[in-house]
């Protein structure tokens, strides 16, 4: 079986959250859309963004590419902006009946999977295509379009990476459960059978897992006197510190440092907010860290829904809890508050109070009348540094993620000059 993940061109609508990653690297409820797609079997072939090419070699390596020779059938087709709940598993295995004939899944304009057999598959060259061949092919094969028959959503803007992380935790941990080998060391708190390190968790830890489980993996360390209100999932080889209330619905990736009071949240790996203070209905990137005391409002005095603010506009969400969104490699100073649905751009560092939307690129204290740009190359270097602590070798194609991030979003830092709005 072949498996190819296209981004579409909806893709830049999800900066910050993808302007230095594929979209199927996003985690939504402790997941993401390759790790499932990875269950299948069979070749991956990634279609991404030019930049990103090389971020994805690393990250999938061994995904397909014309040296390995010709695709082989059948074929299954997923946008990238797919939201991975664990329940697509039984979805795609179910198309897949469908190859022979040729099926087509669409809603509306977009398309969400496609599946086809081996003989249509000889109309594609054996290169590298991108995402405009790909659908011209579709439409040249003329499939069987499908309006939605099959529960198929797509993240259609940043403040969805949130919405739907809090409807799919739940089924995703029970994934990981059901899947993985698993014991339970107190009631409804699992760690690995198997793997090592095992995990360590400090003296007078409190857990409360009536509404979903706590899952604890390999080499994560929680110091005493911390209290889990499930469901929780926390990554590889991560750290939380003494006395931190992580509690419903948060998902920690791997190798991060977690403090204080984290709410209904994603912290993608590599990630900081060691120290106290909330977090709440908020997705952070990778390689960011939040200074000591950085807070988040997640909900309006006025109790209205909450509208996500980016530097192009602001954009309804749909939802009455809502914090913020934090590209990577972003920071914060000391008792940084950040105000309702805002966005903090990539590569950008943070003083005072959030009250707009922040660029990519930016030292940020608009508060004290300060907005500057930050140039590429002190960017790579503070990732230099931030590499060498976690023992990560910085590789050409990372020095060039910098560059190319920079250049892709330019227009962002044009807009620096509207006044404060709260």
């Amino acid at each position: 079986m072949h498996i190819i993940l296209f981004e579409d061109n909806q893709v830049n609508h999800l900066y910050p959250i993808t302007t230095g990653r594929a979209a199927f690297s996003v985690s939504i409820g402790s997941l993401r859309l390759l790790d499932l797609v990875e269950k299948l079997g069979g070749n991956i072939e990634p279609i991404v963004r030019p930049h990103l090419k090389k971020i994805v070699q690393e990250l999938i390596p061994n995904s397909w590419s014309p040296e390995k020779g010709k695709r082989k059938g059948p074929l299954l087709i997923i946008n990238a902006r797919t939201v991975p709940y664990a329940a697509m598993l039984p979805i795609w295995k179910e198309m897949l009946k469908f190859a022979e004939r040729g099926m087509i899944l669409r809603s509306g304009n977009e398309v969400l999977a496609a599946c086809i057999g081996e003989k249509e598959m000889s109309r594609l060259p054996n290169q590298e295509i991108g995402t405009a061949q790909l659908l011209g092919l579709l439409e040249d094969i003329q499939l069987s379009t499908v309006e939605q028959k099959f529960d198929i959503d797509t993240i259609q803007a940043p403040s969805d990476v949130i919405r739907h992380h809090l409807l799919a935790i739940d089924g995703n941990i029970e994934y990981r459960l059901t899947n993985g080998n698993y014991r339970e060391i107190m009631d409804g708190v699992f760690v690995p059978d198997d793997d090592f390190p095992s995990p360590v968790i400090g003296e007078h830890f409190i857990s409360n897992t009536k509404n979903g489980p706590i899952l604890i993996e390999a080499g994560v360390n929680i110091g005493p006197f911390c209290y889990f209100h499930g469901p929780v999932h926390i990554g590889r080889k991560s750290k939380v510190i003494e006395h931190s209330a992580i509690k419903d619905k948060v998902a920690i990736s791997k190798v991060c440092k977690i403090g204080g009071e984290v709410e209904a949240s994603t912290v993608e790996p590599y990630t900081n907010k060691q120290h106290h203070g909330f977090l709440g209905h908020s997705y952070l990137g990778s390689w960011v860290n939040l200074g000591a005391g950085t807070c988040n409002s997640d909900l309006k005095n006025s109790y209205n829904e909450v509208s996500l603010e980016t530097p192009y506009g602001r954009f309804p969400s749909g939802m009455q809890f809502l914090g913020c969104v934090i590209g990577d490699y972003s920071k914060t100073a000391i008792n940084t508050s950040i105000f309702t649905g805002k966005t903090i751009g990539s590569c950008s560092m943070v003083y005072g109070f959030v009250t707009t939307a922040v660029p990519s690129f930016v030292n940020y204290a608009r508060s004290f009348g300060q907005v500057t740009e930050i140039p590429a190359e002190v960017m790579i270097q503070t990732q230099s540094r931030m590499f060498a602590r976690r023992n990560v070798e910085q590789k050409d194609a990372d020095i060039q993620l910098m560059r190319d991030m920079f250049e892709l979003t330019r227009t962002e830092r044009q807009l620096t000059s509207e006044p404060l709005s709260l």
